[in-house]
């Protein structure tokens, strides 16, 4: 028997549309994923989130938002998915050891920060080693820090995080920068910005203080090295995201990202994506909290039977 929904995916998103769904009583089959919680289970302090005036440990939240759809009658699994067929509806999900069909599915798979592959980097992230200036720059108010990357979300980065650091670093690979003229502009205009070329990050030290207090720079055209001083690094060479599954299958753009229009409706009737797999803009965990619930609205919709140019015009009268 197909399964009304199907959530892959339980990050922000997911698992914002599980609870939804669930209280529209669609009892929904979410699966993990490989990386349960999503990007959240990798932060410390969670500042921006709504409601939690003080803050809230990024798994503690995952764990509240977990809780609150099992409340209400969503199915949550362990497991990754290994294939999709969206041949259906029914749509049929395979894990290592079991088959699900849905007549709705909901791809809520997220993108992963691209880093530097440094063993040390993986164990500072939350502790000075960050991916994302929006949420983690206050944290950094008037110290020294480094921007790893060379487009235009490192730039973008670099100019955001003067506003709190009292100096920002930005290490490139080659001696000119890939971003956009009008970002280098900012970047090369702004006094609290200052380059280092040719340049990569072969280390991640921590002093013993369980937090970023210096990085390695090795010269990419003599392979001499030397230390910086700073207590924090953000790197902002991109986002992957995480559809290879869909692909052949699913409409993306050009970086892989799935294509969505008129809410959070795919190329094919009955699938549905929210969140960072469909957000290369925003990537903030209450936007994806957002996008999630206007997929399970989607599907609730869709399963009902109401044409897409009708519950547009039940919005409109709604409001009217």
């Amino acid at each position: 028997m197909a399964h009304s929904v199907i959530i892959i995916g339980s990050g922000p998103a997911g698992l914002t549309a599980a609870l939804y769904s669930a209280r529209a009583n669609l009892k929904p089959l979410l699966i993990e994923g490989l990386e349960a919680g999503g990007q959240l289970m990798l932060t410390t302090l969670v500042e921006n989130w709504p409601g939690y005036r003080d803050g809230i440990m990024g798994p503690d939240l995952m764990a509240e938002m977990r809780a609150q759809a099992e409340r209400f009658g969503a199915e949550i699994i362990q497991g990754n998915v290994e294939s999709v067929s969206l041949a259906g509806p029914p749509f049929t999900v395979k894990t290592a050891t079991h088959t699900y069909q849905s007549r709705a599915l909901i791809v809520a798979t997220g993108a992963t920060a691209r880093l530097l592959g440094l063993p040390s980097e993986r164990a500072l992230i939350g502790h000075g080693v960050s991916t994302c200036a929006t949420c983690d720059g206050f944290f950094f108010r008037g110290k020294p820090i480094a921007v790893v990357g060379g487009g235009d979300s490192a730039m973008e980065e670099a100019v955001f995080l003067t506003k709190f650091a009292s100096h920002v670093t930005v290490i490139h690979r080659r001696d000119t920068l890939r971003a956009s003229k009008i970002m280098q502009d900012k970047a090369f205009a702004n006094p609290k910005i200052s380059f280092e070329w040719n340049s990569e990050v072969v280390d991640v030290k921590d002093a013993g203080q369980g937090s970023v207090s210096e990085l390695v720079l090795e010269s990419t055209l003599t392979g001499a090295r030397k230390q910086l001083q700073v207590e924090g690094v953000f790197v902002a060479i991109g986002h992957t995201p995480n559809t290879q599954l869909f692909k052949g299958q699913l409409e993306m753009d050009a970086n892989g990202y799935i294509v969505t229009g008129s809410g959070s409706r795919t190329n094919i009737e009955g699938v549905f994506a929210c969140g960072d797999v469909q957000d290369h803009t925003y990537r903030q965990a209450i936007t994806a909290a957002g996008s999630g619930c206007m997929a399970a609205i989607d599907a609730e919709r869709y399963l009902d039977g109401i044409p897409q140019e009708e519950s547009v015009k039940a919005e409109v009268r709604s409001l009217q």
